[in-house]
This record gives structure tokens, sequence and C-alpha cells, in this order.
């Protein structure tokens, strides 16, 4: 064991320092500074290179966690970020947004053991951040072009990952997406101060680079049905991921200023980018100078409410049914949001909008936590006469996401889906009832982490590579 490890009774837990609230709350700039190269070396050097890597095990992808710590550690920051992507598609992208509280250094061992976890995901960016600055990610090169192609309908974590573990190996992959920008939820959901649009779109531009086609403002369904799609491709990948919102019926539901969460966040990350947002531009679809209440207490409840507070908002009110301890957003999030000025309403529920024609007025229930349910959460129950009022003018519902009526859409009754209309696929090989037609990421599994989709568009290509091998030796048996 090099003497450079095990620091961690030597050297204390440390983050990348925050720029100072009142100058992060006046941007849409990500919140933390850059670790420098010494800082980084002591913090990985902090690692115990534990036998049983606990920060491993948590990791969707199984990230090499301590082996490309030690390496960061010895100042071996080419093999560190080699290590690094050789199990992750976009290290830089988990690196900001993961909740690494709850995967892996909420699992770190010196963490249990009281001394404060390495901080893993300061340190993933740090390492691939470092990578690009020194030249030395490249664009896929393919030695052995292969005469088959893969059609992907979805340009988000699932389906640009499993673009890249594909084209790897030879073949001709197009990417089908309706937006006009590839990344998903991480060019259109995710706010800048966590997730600068130039790291989504410098690693999409790689792809592109790299031999994948992309065609953007493309509808599965109105566009070219999938039917069509499984003509023209030897195999397909649905990684559509989840948009429909969730809703919440209750009286004055149908009042104006009352959005969900991606609309919301859409409009201000398309202002972000340059584009002319009208509904933006007119004050509809901007919380400047208004109460805003957000309902939800999830990672995208959190985005809304830390947006609205630069998009100077006059106050943030967030609202979730359950305690500070039962939220399931990253508990580092929720700090940044109260950090910067919202104000949490725990135990509360939304019972009444109320307003003319816009809303006005929200009236609440509290909540009492009850016994605990089959997830073994404590049940939210109303409490008796306990109705109160909040003064608002503008609504943001962020109370998760549903799959849409894909066969319907896709122009494809024949697929099949489960129960909560997410894609019916086998447990081993991802392929669908359709044959070639492999799904992943949300779209299966339901909204979850970016890290489970890139997860999941890494494995649906591995069967997508057995299929295509097996398809190619039957052909030339025939032949």
């Amino acid at each position: 064991m090099t003497d450079k490890m095990l620091k961690f009774v030597e050297i204390g837990q440390q983050n990348p320092p925050k720029r100072q609230i009142s100058d992060r709350k006046a941007d849409f700039n990500e919140i933390y500074d850059e670790f420098i190269n010494q800082k980084a070396q002591q913090q990985s050097s902090r690692c115990s290179q534990c036998g049983v890597p606990f920060c491993q095990v948590h990791c969707p992808l199984s990230n090499n966690i301590p082996d490309w710590l030690k390496l960061t550690a010895e100042g071996r920051l080419r093999e560190a970020y080699e290590l690094s992507q050789s199990t992750n598609n976009m290290p830089e992208v988990c690196g900001r947004i993961c909740p690494q509280d709850r995967l892996c250094e909420g699992n770190c061992v010196i963490e249990q053991s009281g001394h404060g976890t390495v901080t893993i995901g300061s340190m993933e960016k740090y390492i691939t951040d470092n990578a690009w600055q020194q030249g030395w990610i490249k664009p896929i090169e393919v030695k052995n072009e292969k005469n088959q192609s893969v059609g992907i309908i979805g340009a988000g974590p699932a389906g640009l990952a499993a673009a890249e573990q594909l084209r790897k190996k030879g073949y001709r992959v197009t990417i089908y997406d309706r937006y006009d920008r590839a990344g998903g939820l991480l060019i259109y959901g995710i706010p800048n101060f966590k997730l600068e649009k130039h790291v989504v779109e410098r690693r999409t531009k790689l792809l592109k680079e790299g031999g994948i086609e992309f065609i953007h403002n493309f509808e599965v369904g109105k566009d070219g049905t999938l039917d069509q799609l499984r003509k023209k491709h030897d195999a397909i990948l649905i990684a559509t991921g989840v948009y429909k919102p969730r809703e919440i019926e209750l009286p004055g539901n149908d009042l104006n200023n009352i959005f969900p969460a991606m609309e919301f966040l859409t409009a201000s990350n398309k202002k972000g980018l340059g584009d002319k947002v009208e509904l933006f531009d007119k004050g509809i679809l901007n919380a400047e100078g208004k109460d805003v209440v957000v309902i939800g207490g999830g990672d995208t409840a959190m985005d809304c409410v830390r947006t609205s507070i630069r998009q100077k908002a006059k106050s943030v009110k967030c609202l979730y049914r359950r305690d500070k301890e039962n939220m399931p957003g990253s508990a580092r999030e929720v700090a940044n949001a109260e950090e910067e000025g919202v104000e949490f309403i725990w135990l509360s529920s939304p019972k009444e909008f109320r307003g003319k024609n816009k809303i006005e007025n929200l009236l609440v229930d509290q909540i009492v936590l009850g016994e605990p349910d089959e997830t073994g959460r404590r049940r939210p129950e109303v409490k008796k006469n306990s109705e109160f009022e909040i003064k608002t003018n503008m609504v943001i519902k962020a109370l998760g996401f549903d799959p849409e009526d894909l066969p319907l859409l896709f122009d494809s009754k024949e697929l099949q889906v489960t129960k909560w209309g997410t894609i019916k696929t086998d447990f081993d090989t991802m392929e669908t009832n359709l044959k070639g037609v492999f799904a992943a990421g949300d779209i299966v599994r339901g909204a979850s982490l970016v890290v489970w989709a890139i997860k999941d568009g890494r494995d649906a290509a591995e069967s997508m590579i057995k299929y295509l091998k097996n398809n190619e030796i039957r052909k030339s048996k025939v032949a």
C-alpha cells in the first residue's frame, strides 16, 4: 500500500468551495468552484482503500472508485481518467448531478466511522474536467466498420450511453430525438447551476465526431412509425425517458399560472441557451416578482425552487407532505436551497387552488405521519381541521413523471407495456416483445436517476451486440 493513502486521520473532509450565496443567486453558473490539483490529491489520499469498497458496491455503474482515487493521489491523472471512463460514459455529468450522499459517499467506510466521506463526486468531476482541458478525450475511432445499423429513439443519457458503446464496436448508429438538441433532461430539465450546458454539448459533439448520426425534431409515429424504423435498422433501442407530468386533481386545477415542472424548467433552460421563449418573455413562465409555491420534494422540486430564486421571485415556498428526514431528493440540494432563501413548509399537502382566473391562494392541509406503508415509509395523513392559506400567484407542480402512451404515439399497438405504462422487457436481455427492439432507462424502470439510465444504456448495448452478432452468424450460415 502506498504511503500516499489512508490520510483520513490527518486530513479532513473537504468539498470544493461554494461561491458566495449572494453571487450564485444572481446567475445560473455552477455553484462550486474547482478543486486545485493539490487539494484534489489531498482529498483522494483520504481513501481507506478498504477490502470491500462499499462506495463501489452502491454505485449503479460499479465505478472503480478506490482505484481512481489512489491514482489521483499519486498524481497519475490520465490513468485515473481512463479508469473512470471505462465504466461511465459521462463521468463529468455524474460528478455534478448524482446524489452522492445517497450512493457512493453515503456508503463510504470512513463516513460511517465518523471521519467524513471522501468527496467522491467532486473528484470524479475534477478528474474528467482535467482530462478535457488536457485534450485526452478523443472521438471514437472505428477500425472495423460493420454493415449492421442501429436506430436509437431518444437522445437522453440512456440513448447516448448505448450509442457510444455500440459505435465503439463498429456499428452504424442513428439517434432520433423529438427535440432540437441532444441530451434530453440533461439539456432541458436540469438547470445550469447544477449542470452547465456546455458540459453536455461537448459530449454530444464528441459522439457526432465519432460517426454517430443525430436526427433532431423527429417524432416517432408522426415523422416515421416504429415499424418503418425497424425495417431501416437491424436493431432498435427505445430510450425516450418519461416526460408526462404526474397530476394532482384538486379544485381549481384549471386556473392559470399553475404549471408542470418540466414546462417551467424547459423555458428557463431554453432562455439560457439563447432561444426565444415567448411565454418567458411575456412574464408567464417567469418567476420574477412572484410569490412562487412549488409542490413536491424530489430533485426536480429543488431545481424549480432554486431556478425561481435566480429568476428573482418575490418569495419561494416548497410544500412537501413528509418531513425533512423523509425527503426523496438529495439532502445536499435541500441544504443549497435553504441557503439561497427557499422556505420549506414540511408536513403539508395542497387541498384547493383558489382564484378567479389566475391562482391567488393555495389552501393547504397539515399532515401527520402515521404507520409505515408497504415501502417502510410512514404514511402521510391529513390532520383534521388544520387547513391554512398561502398567498401565491405562481404554482409549480413537481410531482414526478409518468410514461407516455408509446404504443399509441409510435403507431405500434403490438408493443407491450406494463400496468404502469412502462415498456415491458425481458429482464435478462432488455428486449421487448418485438424482435430486435430493446428498451432502456426511465421508460423501462420509471423516473429514476441519470446514473441508472447510463447503466441501463450500457447493459442494453451489450445485449444488442449479442443479438446483432447472432443475426450475422445466422445469415452467414444461410449464405
